[in-house]
């Protein structure tokens, strides 16, 4: 489909290109987000006695959206998620998130302005592009965390998951050194336990040989008598 545009559109062109575009991208984008006209010879002349109306209203809100990119430029924004030991997000970061989180924050922002490839499926810190007007955008960081604690580490440059497998192996080895020792204490009881009792089968054993020896004298006394 042919379309004048009524904005700039990334990898598209400026306010008043026409340009082709695939129909299903302008019905259901384009159009009805009014950053389109179909190039009809209506619309083209509309377009025309406009132009300089659109090109003014259009620089306006450059400037506004410029003066709120110079605030939050660069910005760092804490998201709590829980996640497991290897920093896999039980769930996501989601545009939806990120847009709710900076407008809380003081900057008025929609979803649709906030650009992700992917959603944020991992801790750690992450560059998000923002587009506050179709010729001023910028960079946040969201830095993704399990505890505000965690946040502050990774802020520092440190890696939460990293630490937190060396402190899993810590564990672990603390866990078989103390095994180690319980398997030692079992083994020196089981030795005093045997030492004990072939102490008693020797003492029984004298005692019966004692017993015998006194009944062969006592046999002999009654002999001789």
């Amino acid at each position: 489909m042919e379309i004048i545009l009524l904005e700039r559109i990334e990898k598209l062109g400026q306010m008043g290109d026409v340009v082709n575009v695939k129909d299903g991208y302008a019905r259901n984008f384009l159009l009805p987000q009014k950053k389109a006209l179909r190039a009809n010879k209506a619309n083209r002349a509309h377009f025309e006695e406009q132009r300089a109306q659109l090109e003014a209203t259009n620089l306006e809100n450059q400037k506004e959206a410029q003066a709120v990119a110079e605030k939050i430029d660069g910005n760092h924004y804490i998201i709590i998620r829980q996640a497991g030991e290897s920093g896999q997000l039980y769930g996501s970061v989601s545009t939806r998130d990120i847009a709710t989180l900076m407008t809380d924050g003081g900057a008025s922002i929609s979803r649709n302005q906030v650009i992700l490839d992917r959603p944020i499926k991992l801790l750690g810190l992450h560059d998000v592009r923002v587009v506050l007007h179709p010729e001023v955008s910028l960079g946040v960081v969201v830095n993704v965390a399990r505890t505000q604690e965690e946040a502050e580490r990774q802020a520092r440059g440190e890696d939460v998951t990293v630490d937190q497998f060396d402190e899993d192996d810590d564990a672990l080895a603390a866990e078989e050194v103390f095994e180690d020792e319980e398997r030692a204490k079992e083994a020196a009881e089981e030795l005093a336990e045997d030492g004990t009792g072939d102490g008693e089968e020797e003492a029984a054993s004298d005692d019966a040989a004692s017993d015998e020896v006194s009944a062969e004298d006592e046999t002999k006394a009654k002999d001789e008598a």
